[in-house]
């Protein structure tokens, strides 16, 4: 995979998030990959659109890629660090490379993902960090409740 690959691959989730922020949701988008590039799943955090706390970017995304036989080979994209909640999905699930759009605005757990063997491209999207860091400014209770900070 290449660069190029991998701002494909972020897109997807991009426009995810930014549906996401048109349903008046937190704007994180996700998407799965095969190791040949292929899409399995994308999702956004639904968080408020379903008012379920369990519905996260990564988590929307994963559920939507359905059951794999292994997860070692998966690409996971995602707009933002993986928060604690969604690492550990990474680690329960043994995915070993995650994409991350930005983790300016939120480093959530990329520092333990490295730790534990999973390889973390952050791209470093404008995109995705002025999109989320707006949202954030603008909604700052959603967002704190989001990450599970009062």
């Amino acid at each position: 995979m290449n660069n190029n690959d991998y701002l494909s691959m972020l897109n997807v989730a991009i426009q995810e998030a930014q549906k996401g922020l048109h349903e008046g949701g937190i704007p994180i988008g996700a998407a799965v990959f095969n190791a040949d590039g292929a899409l399995l799943g994308k999702g956004r955090n639904r968080r408020i659109q379903d008012n379920d706390p369990s519905v996260h970017g990564e988590t929307d995304a994963f559920r939507n890629a359905g059951r794999q036989t292994s997860y070692k080979n998966i690409i996971m994209a995602t707009t933002l660090a993986p928060c604690w909640y969604c690492s550990g999905l990474i680690r329960q699930f043994n995915i070993k490379t995650v994409l991350v759009g930005e983790s300016v605005n939120f480093s959530g757990g990329i520092e333990w993902l490295k730790e534990n063997g999973v390889t973390i491209i952050d791209l470093h999207s404008d995109v995705c960090i002025s999109m989320l860091g707006q949202y954030i400014r603008e909604n700052p209770e959603v967002w704190n409740e989001d990450i599970g900070e009062e």
